[in-house]
């Protein structure tokens, strides 16, 4: 079957199929697509997961074996297949084709492709994902239906924006999503919920153009921490809430660390998640000083950050967070075992 990207949130809970296939050359919503999915699926109790990225060197009878096999760590689990070309190739084919003749009952087969030429369409793996699983394509948003996508961006993070300010924002996005999401996020950081109208936002960013949380995040990934910690100095002058500004660091790191795990799909990944022009160097300087392992220790003290802002562990939240951005900035970091 075929599913909107809006509408996987209400079909997703209904019913969980063996296989679904997210493809498509607009990034963000197959990047949020695949984390729905992923989420329903762990909700339902499939804890584990095999990532295969296929490239021209990639045997698909790693992937035939590992469907085969029996999970070692969870009765249920996610075979996670990333393949950036949208190219199957005839033994990926009919690999996915002979594995859906009879799926596993406690799997879930996860495709993510790029965009497919017209003629998969036809084709017998594809006529069976169809019918067995679900599909969703995921195409940029046209001008004419970039202001409602936007307004009800807006309306997921609990604002009302008047038509000023979704004006604005598609002005300055040029039908960039990921981009159109970022300045939803920033407007959020700097407004909070409820009612939003234009004199509000251009108050707002006046008000905080000298500094930002996201500055703040491209200091640090450049490798400047004197000036990252001036920042993080001045957001907390200015009042603005620890988790705010981690979420924004939160979310950069996960990107390093999606990158440095697999460094040779490093340019695909980064311009998948939206990663364009000057900061694609900013990403580039701070993997010369962060591994995989020193990225994850780094995620591990945001989640600590997030408890310490929740109440749930002891410390400062602001503390923490000048810590955080001078070891994203230094490469300081000893990989916690």
């Amino acid at each position: 079957m075929n599913v909107r990207p809006d509408q996987l949130s209400s079909v997703l809970p209904k019913r969980l199929y063996p296989v679904y296939l997210v493809s498509g050359d607009e990034p963000l919503q197959a990047m949020e697509a695949t984390d729905l999915i992923r989420s329903s699926c762990r909700e339902q109790g499939y804890a584990e997961r095999e990532i295969f990225e296929v490239d021209a060197a990639f045997e698909w009878q790693d992937f035939s074996d590992e469907a085969a096999s029996m999970s070692l760590f969870s009765s249920q689990r996610i075979l996670d297949v990333r393949i950036p070309s949208g190219k199957f190739g005839k033994q990926g084919s009919e690999a996915i084709k002979h594995y859906l003749d009879n799926p596993a009952e406690d799997t879930v087969v996860l495709i993510t492709t790029g965009k497919l030429e017209k003629s998969a369409k036809n084709s017998a793996w594809y006529k069976a994902i169809d019918k067995l699983g679900m599909v969703i394509q995921c195409w940029p948003v046209d001008s004419e239906h970039l202001p409602a996508w936007v307004r009800q961006r807006f309306q997921s993070r609990g604002m009302k924006p008047d038509n000023k300010v979704v004006d604005y924002v598609c002005q300055n996005v040029e039908g960039n999503l990921l981009a159109a999401a970022q300045e939803i996020d920033k407007i959020y950081l700097f407004v909070g919920p409820g009612d939003i109208s234009f004199e509000n936002v251009s108050e707002a960013i006046t008000e905080n153009s000298r500094f930002s949380a996201f500055e703040l995040v491209d200091a640090a990934l450049k490798g400047d921490a004197p000036r990252s910690i001036k920042i993080l100095n001045s957001l907390n002058a200015e009042g603005i809430e620890p988790l705010a500004i981690l979420w924004v660091l939160t979310r950069e790191i996960r990107l390093l660390c999606q990158v440095a795990a697999d460094p040779s799909s490093a340019e695909f990944t980064l311009k998948r998640s939206g990663v364009w022009g000057n900061r694609m160097s900013l990403f580039k300087a701070a993997l010369t000083r962060h591994n995989e392992k020193t990225l994850r220790s780094l995620l591990q003290r945001c989640m600590k950050i997030e408890g310490v802002s929740k109440g749930f562990e002891a410390g400062d939240a602001r503390d923490e967070l000048r810590m955080l951005s001078f070891l994203l900035a230094t490469g300081r970091v000893r990989s916690r075992r």
